[in-house]
């Protein structure tokens, strides 16, 4: 992908997401274990956010660990978990200092007593901040997060508060996790898998998508850069001409 200077092109998109997929391929190429993978993507990350608060954008959402990555090996798991304390503790001090609001989706109930009270103090901590929101989708499900969204309008208007007449899209937005956080203008996947494996799936409607071929602990500033250069040569129609 040819980065062009970003002077020739309209605004940045407000809100990225991110599939960070290539872990364990990365790995494996190496011959090393797939932990070792997922430790260095951790670096993926900083590159990620310094990227976006040198662009201006608004939101980055990381799909960190999703629902079905429970299912993996448990000695898998757990060392996920343990990057993830890690990165909170690593990360504290920097998002701080960077000013980057942390926020967090999923179903959080699942993570480890002590994980949550990171998340916790680290969302306060940062609960201020404007320059950078990075949202974690931990333990997180789209499919999970709908059938969430929509049990709880059936539920108001069973109870008669609610009349089903009246949910429209905007309604049942407000009941997702994601509610006040624009919709994506921009999904990067890395590792050139062609799927967007249950994220975001009622916000990413009208994202621009783009695929990266390399896995994502060999993504850097510059790719991040490479992909809104090439969202921005792009005419975005949301279903018109």
């Amino acid at each position: 992908m040819t980065q062009a200077p970003m002077s020739e092109f309209p605004d940045i998109p407000r809100h990225i997401a991110v599939i960070m997929d290539g872990n364990g391929r990365w790995a494996r190429e190496r011959g090393k274990p797939r932990r070792d993978g997922h430790r260095a993507g951790a670096e993926s990350v900083r590159e990620a956010i310094d990227a976006c608060r040198e662009l201006g954008v608004e939101y980055l959402t990381l799909y960190a660990f999703s629902s079905e990555n429970w299912s993996r090996p448990a000695d898998e798991v757990t060392a996920l978990m343990g990057l993830l304390d890690r990165f909170l503790d690593e990360k504290a001090r920097d998002l701080d200092k960077q000013k980057v609001r942390l926020l967090t989706i999923g179903q959080l109930e699942r993570l480890p007593e002590k994980t949550r009270r990171k998340l916790d103090r680290l969302r306060d901590r940062t609960r201020g901040y404007t320059d950078l929101t990075l949202v974690l989708a931990l333990s997180y499900g789209a499919r999970e997060e709908i059938v969430r969204a929509a049990r709880s309008l059936a539920a108001e208007a069973a109870a008669g508060r609610l009349d089903p007449e009246s949910i429209d899209c905007a309604t049942f937005a407000s009941r997702l996790q994601t509610a006040g956080i624009p919709d994506p203008d921009l999904l990067i996947r890395t590792s050139g898998e062609m799927r967007v494996s249950n994220f975001l799936l009622w916000q990413i409607s009208y994202a621009e998508i783009i695929i990266l071929g390399k896995n994502w602990p060999d993504f850097r500033k510059d790719d991040l850069k490479a992909a809104v250069a090439e969202y921005r040569r792009r005419h975005r129609r949301f279903g018109g001409l």
